[in-house]
């Protein structure tokens, strides 16, 4: 066993303990051994980030400026925590200054412009099967939409101290430490964002499988892919739940009652005037999707166009959340489809 002076730790040799010995090489500047350390946890903190902001591209920004600041200062981690903890506690931080210097709050009726959805092929890599113990599998009820559009609604502490206690499953004074507060502040918080939370989640929430999907799922995504690509309205209508909401970030407009978006479609779904629709399923935020291609009248190629999201209650759709193919967010490139088909 040595001792490094210079960072105060004590460091154990590689025969004995090799992530000891990679930290100690990562402090010495070799990239090498602190990009071993940190890339494995690259994915996990993109969904802790994501959570905390909403938006897949933001989050990717946080977790190259939570390993920019990581390796700019290695020489501060003193092996009292996992080299995970101390990422995450970095990637807090980090996601609090964003929020400090892109101040985001939803409109008048909860509108949340800036969400982004985060493919399910994507969320798999972020407890891989070699990953630490308490690298859990990302579960549903922490990754739906529902739920990113009720976290928008908190403060951003609040939110920090909901992620670290709740999704994390931190203690208060693990969590304490990472935003240099008190115990009892953040218990505080939390309360408070519970109460806020359940006002914005929806009210049978607590029913939801955190598995998925489920076949009832499965069988209403099925459905809505063929009433959408024969442009059969009726069937369309029967699908959503009275009370239904479709949304389409960014656009702040929110459309509600099963009545009002047959309305809207129906002249968007009619093949003489928009086009010749064709939907691939696919899964986003652990909820059943559809990639929709569009082919125009009088071309030949079908193009990319949009995602819609859908959350199913008792087999009916209550939300859809649709999100267009821009150059600004590839949905399509992340869900690994062509642009043209």
């Amino acid at each position: 066993m040595t001792f490094d002076a210079r960072a105060g730790l004590t460091v154990m040799t590689a025969a004995t303990d090799p992530i000891s010995a990679a930290v100690a090489a990562a402090q010495a500047g070799d990239q090498a051994a602190f990009a071993a350390l940190a890339e494995p946890h690259r994915r996990e903190l993109h969904v802790h980030c994501y959570r905390m902001l909403g938006s897949f591209t933001d989050a990717e920004d946080m977790v190259q400026e939570t390993l920019l600041r990581a390796w700019r200062r290695r020489e501060t981690y003193a092996g009292r925590s996992t080299f995970r903890a101390w990422l995450y506690r970095i990637a807090t931080n980090a996601c609090l200054d964003h929020l400090e210097r892109h101040p985001r709050h939803p409109g008048s009726v909860g509108e949340v412009t800036w969400l982004q959805p985060f493919p399910d092929r994507l969320l798999e890599q972020a407890a891989p099967p070699d990953a630490e113990p308490d690298a859990a599998v990302v579960a549903r009820e922490t990754i739906e939409l529902a739920f990113l559009v009720a976290v928008q609604h908190l403060p951003p502490r609040q939110r920090a101290v909901l992620m670290l206690r709740d999704v994390l499953g931190w203690s208060a004074a693990e969590s304490a430490a990472v935003l240099g507060a008190s115990v009892a502040s953040v218990n505080s918080a939390l309360q408070r964002a519970r109460a806020t939370l359940r006002e914005h989640l929806p009210r049978r929430r607590s029913d939801w499988s955190p598995a998925g999907p489920s076949e009832e799922e499965r069988s209403v995504l099925r459905r809505f892919v063929d009433a959408c690509e024969r442009a059969d309205m009726p069937a369309l209508a029967s699908l959503l739940r009275e009370d239904a909401v479709f949304s389409m970030p960014p656009q702040p407009e929110v459309t509600r009652g099963r009545d009002a978006i047959v309305d809207l479609w129906g002249p968007a779904l009619d093949p003489s005037e928009f086009g010749e629709l064709l939907l691939v399923p696919a899964w986003l935020n652990r909820q059943p999707a559809a990639a929709n291609y569009l082919r125009r009248p009088g071309h030949q190629d079908f193009r990319a166009l949009a995602v819609d999201v859908l959350r199913v209650e008792d087999g009916m759709i209550t939300d859809v959340v649709s999100f267009e193919h821009t150059a600004a967010f590839p949905v399509f490139d992340l869900l690994g489809l062509p642009a043209a088909r």
